[in-house]
């Protein structure tokens, strides 16, 4: 009698419920193993051949027959994992938090030139760090089960201001500290509103190109506003242009509208041309 014809025969003699469990592990379950093993089996009674399931992708041809040996010998309990058998873990609750210590920091930390993490470079220093040596594959499932993510790191830059400018900076933060009672210090800076939508993107389904209404010729307003420093308290006008006049009329503003009764208004903002021109 050959395999295939075995399996069916082991697979007639399951009761109903326990085939319909099969069913429901190939389709659900959350063991990928497992559910390759009962889609294996299910491939196998619905009467295709080894080599047939092997050239689908599922799995190769030895794990197949390995598979189908295994249901024949022990019926739907052949197809559980092992594992269980192998006795304890060799990396320990406190080894995992090791790892993801180390994986907080940057691989230069341990004296390593590259800025990133490999799994090879991980298993490494674990070692070094718990005694404990893993394979890359351990180290994979590990990564895994505390949901580590393979991502692209976010490149930044030290900061390129000369020393002139941050201490002005730092200044500024003085100034702030030591206003007297009836001193203010606002930032001013100016924004362009336009009233055509930014359109980013979107999903669309295969064949189709979604449409955004807009108003169609483009129009702008702008804006000048001074944040209070300390309060937060925001003062704004309107212009159809961003020049003096626009930078002026905030001014206005600030001296007779919002702190009319302020001894000394300080103004911190950029060099921008509107803000020192005739």
């Amino acid at each position: 009698m050959c395999l295939c014809t075995k399996v069916i025969v082991v697979w007639r003699e399951l009761r109903r419920r326990e085939q319909r469990i099969m069913e429901a592990l190939s389709r659900g379950s959350p063991d990928a193993v497992l559910r390759c093993r009962c889609k294996v089996i299910l491939g196998l009674v619905q009467g295709s051949s080894p080599t047939t399931i092997a050239a689908g992708g599922l799995c190769s041809s030895s794990q197949v027959y390995r598979v189908a040996h295994r249901f024949v010998g022990q019926g739907l309990a052949g197809l559980a994992d092992r594992s269980e058998d192998n006795g304890e873990n060799k990396v320990t609750e406190s080894d995992e938090l090791e790892l993801l210590a180390v994986l907080a920091g940057s691989s230069r930390d341990y004296d390593y030139l590259r800025p990133t993490w490999t799994q090879e470079l991980l298993v490494r220093v674990l070692a070094a760090q718990t005694g404990i040596t893993v394979s890359v594959t351990t180290m994979s499932r590990l990564l895994k089960r505390h949901r580590v993510r393979l991502g692209r790191p976010k490149p930044i830059v030290g900061c390129p201001w000369p020393k002139s400018r941050r201490m002005r900076r730092l200044q500024i933060r003085r100034l702030i500290r030591g206003l007297g009672p009836d001193d203010v210090a606002v930032y001013e800076d100016e924004v362009d509103i336009h009233l055509n939508p930014k359109i980013g993107p979107d999903w669309m389904l295969p064949g189709q190109q979604k449409t955004v209404l807009t108003p169609g010729q483009n129009q702008k307003r702008y804006l000048a506003g001074a944040l209070d420093a300390h309060t937060g308290k925001l003062t704004w006008v309107e212009g159809e242009r961003k020049n003096s006049t626009l930078f002026l009329i905030l001014i206005h503003r600030l001296v007779t509208v919002s702190y009319k009764s302020a001894r000394r208004i300080r103004i911190i903002l950029d060099n921008f041309k509107i803000h020192d021109s005739r």
